[in-house]
């Protein structure tokens, strides 16, 4: 476990400073801003295929849904939890450099990064507080399946990432941001909405059970747990869907014009 910890603090935070570095001396033309929002992005995306990965793993090996078990469903959150600490600093440090020229107070700043930022927050700090005891500790040696499940929501991290970076380069125009939207919705739809009822139908076939009767066979406090997770995806995958709508009305009122 310390190694484990050790290891994620050495090198989440080392792959932003080093890839900040490189971005300041490959695109000497980018602001401070430009490189640090490149960075933490190629650092999320970095860990949203390592979690992917693990979560396939673990996926692929649990025959049994409910009992098999796997060193990479605990592990992998071990190596997780130095990602999300410094995921939260890199927000702010995007914040304060966005920030920097308006000579506002640190307290200030802080209170402005919290209040735009309250739902990101607020979800770094639900997984950090109750998911990985859960996963760790109250969960027993049951379920490193569902784990594995949740890891792979992580697959469409690197199409979000790619796309605010290409909104940050004012590339909003170019075919590859409206591809990039495409695959954005698509991989957030499978990996992160459609992923809890196919979670709910693996313990069903294991159980012989339909997927309407899981719900019913199945703790009360695993179905909150599950709504407590779809919830802030249901509500991302709304503003996804939006935004989609609006970039190819847009399209389609130039095409006409």
């Amino acid at each position: 476990m310390l190694l484990t910890l050790a290891s994620g603090a050495l090198f989440f935070p080392g792959l932003f400073a080093l890839s900040n570095w490189a971005l300041r001396r490959l695109r000497p033309g980018w602001t401070d801003d430009d490189c640090l929002t490149v960075g933490t992005r190629l650092v999320s995306s970095v860990q949203a295929v390592l979690a992917t990965g693990a979560g396939l793993t673990v996926i692929t090996s649990c025959s049994n849904v409910v009992s098999d078990r796997h060193w990479l469903a605990t592990e992998y959150v071990w190596f997780l939890i130095p990602y999300m600490i410094y995921d939260f600093y890199a927000m702010y440090l995007c914040e304060w450099c966005r920030t920097k020229d308006q000579n506002l107070r640190r307290v200030t700043i802080i209170r402005n990064f919290l209040i735009e930022n309250r739902l990101m927050v607020t979800h770094h700090a639900v997984i950090l507080f109750f998911l990985v005891p859960i996963s760790q500790k109250l969960r027993g040696e049951l379920g490193d399946f569902f784990v594995g499940c949740i890891f792979t929501a992580e697959l469409s991290t690197p199409f979000v990432s790619l796309g605010r970076v290409l909104i940050q380069l004012k590339q909003q125009h170019t075919l590859l941001y409206k591809v990039n939207g495409i695959l954005t919705v698509t991989t957030f739809l499978f990996c992160r909405i459609l992923l809890f009822p196919f979670m709910y139908w693996s313990y069903g076939q294991q159980k012989g059970l339909s997927l309407l009767q899981v719900p019913f066979n199945i703790p009360l406090h695993c179905n909150v747990a599950n709504a407590i997770l779809i919830s802030p995806q249901l509500y991302w995958f709304s503003l996804l869907c939006k935004k989609a709508a609006r970039l190819f009305d847009t399209a389609k009122a130039k095409k006409d014009g």
